[in-house]
């Protein structure tokens, strides 16, 4: 046998896990995803949970008495909650994209050592990491100077592009685009946007994967904008218009005793704990269903684009 094979079958011995040591890792790994899975299976059970059941004996992991009052609670809203679904569908979609383009293009040209501006940009893309410039300030430019509240950009606009995401995609630029494939390109005459979309985008596709994730989270999240700069129920997203209802919720509960006997009674007959949760199982399925999709690209992006600073 060579020395370098014996280097290696070395090696091979540091890097092989024992037994008992792989045994423990899956262990603490499935005691983890226990942890994540469990508060999901309690809101899912509170959600098909009668009131009376929860009143009386709390919360379980299983329901004791199921009812399915909250889920029609949320139907009855039906032409409201599609409206807004749609608004939610569409601000996710948009901001997506436009937010993916935004980000990756700045994130682009601040990888590029040889942009006369790289230094003074990147502080700029920085310091907002650390010093915000806090509600008040924000709010007067997206209200008066830009003109966005009671419009659907006041909902895209404010979460297109971030700091962290900039940096995410700079640095991943920066340690897998080689230098020589952009010079090689410049010299066959390709502009710089030509060099982006036709060579830079397609070999990009874990990072753009997982902004693309950050993004549509954050979108499809998101009430406060909602809050802040909409007063048009009409273009409430599907958040702020749960958040809305289950604010509404409290509002007769708790003044149920100044009310008619009829509001009374419906006041009493609402769903209040297992309507808070099945909004949240609303909110929280879709996303589910699309993170597997994503999860090969957002791992790879996300550990490529950490690697270096």
């Amino acid at each position: 046998m060579s020395s370098s094979a014996k280097y290696e079958s070395g090696l091979d011995e540091f890097n092989r896990i024992k037994p008992g040591t792989n045994l423990l890792f899956n262990l603490i790994f499935i005691l983890l995803a226990l942890l994540c899975l469990i508060p999901v299976l309690v809101v899912l059970s509170i959600s098909l949970s009668s009131e009376d059941s929860i009143r009386n004996g709390g919360y379980h992991l299983f329901p004791t008495s199921f009812s399915g009052e909250a889920y029609q609670y949320i139907i009855n809203q039906g032409t409201m909650i599609m409206k807004a679904l749609g608004v939610s569908v569409l601000v996710t979609g948009v901001g997506t994209l436009l937010g993916v383009m935004l980000t990756t293009s700045m994130g682009y040209v601040l990888s590029r050592p040889n942009y006369k501006l790289n230094g003074l940009l990147t502080w700029i893309v920085f310091i907002p990491m650390v010093f915000n410039g806090g509600l008040v300030s924000s709010y007067y430019i997206n209200s008066n100077l830009l003109g966005l509240k009671d419009t659907v950009w006041a909902l895209i606009l404010p979460l297109a592009v971030s700091s962290f995401n900039v940096i995410i995609c700079k640095t991943f630029f920066r340690s897998t685009i080689p230098d020589a494939l952009i010079e090689s390109a410049e010299i066959d005459g390709s502009s710089q946007l030509r060099i982006f979309f036709s060579i830079v985008l397609p070999i990009s596709l874990p990072v753009l994967a997982t902004i693309g994730l950050f993004l549509c989270f954050a979108y499809w999240n998101d009430w406060f904008q909602s809050m802040l700069y909409i007063d048009n129920q009409n273009l409430y997203s599907l958040q702020a218009l749960l958040n809305s209802l289950m604010t509404n919720i409290d509002a007769l509960a708790k003044n149920a005793s100044v009310m008619g006997v009829s509001y009374a009674e419906l006041v009493a007959k609402m769903p209040k704990e297992s309507a808070r949760m099945a909004v949240a199982i609303v909110i929280v399925v879709p996303v589910a269903i699309a993170y597997p999709f994503f999860q090969k690209y957002f791992i790879s992006g996300l550990t490529i684009g950490a690697v270096k600073g």
